[in-house]
């Protein structure tokens, strides 16, 4: 009798323990930053730091749809990636809005702040892309799920960035700009997810 080991349907359950395990984590590493992001980001009036906090918040849903996901088959995976892909953009329309806005009502976000939180989040989001790491290949779900991920950590450097700014220029302006270049990263990103699940629904 072959050992369970070599059985397709048992390294299909292993499989999807690890997975289940890693979302797990990384979902609540997500739902504490969001609301981290979120209180700092109001006290400071960071619009940078607001739009990272629902980054935070929508990839807390995507790592809870993804959790359903994981036992389900290619097609309800690629269903799955393509709701992400539609919150992504969701995420990066928001953004843009919250420059608008800014634009509008101007103000002088607490660089410190920024920085610190900005800091914070890059240190939890880099213990959420190395768990991610070694599942980023395995199919259109957790390659979604790696995808917010890696934006996690270019959104959190861009909000150090943008407090460096703020402190150098006594500005709005460079919180404005982070904010409109995360913008167009989230948008970019969900170009490329929806085209991944449309691709594997078809």
């Amino acid at each position: 009798m072959a050992d369970c080991c070599e059985d397709k349907a048992c390294a299909l359950d292993a499989l999807r323990v690890r997975q289940g395990s890693t979302l797990k984590v990384v979902l609540a590493i997500n739902a504490v930053m969001f609301a981290v992001e979120l209180v700092a980001g109001m006290m400071a009036g960071s619009t940078a730091l607001l739009s990272d906090s629902l980054d935070n918040l929508g990839d807390a849903l995507t790592y809870g749809l993804s959790l359903y996901a994981v036992s389900r088959g290619s097609r309800s995976k690629a269903k799955v990636a393509l709701f992400k892909g539609v919150l992504i953009l969701t995420a990066g329309i928001f953004v843009l809005c919250q420059v608008a806005y800014r634009i509008a009502v101007p103000v002088i976000p607490t660089p410190e702040t920024m920085g610190l939180v900005s800091l914070l989040a890059l240190s939890a989001n880099g213990t959420c892309l190395a768990l991610l790491w070694k599942h980023r290949e395995e199919d259109i779900n957790m390659s979604s799920v790696w995808e917010c991920s890696r934006n996690d950590i270019a959104s959190n450097i861009a909000v150090f960035v943008a407090a460096g700014g703020v402190w150098l220029t006594h500005s709005g302006w460079p919180d404005i700009l982070i904010g409109l270049a995360l913008a167009l990263l989230f948008l970019k990103s969900a170009v490329r997810v929806l085209k991944g699940a449309i691709a594997e629904l078809r």
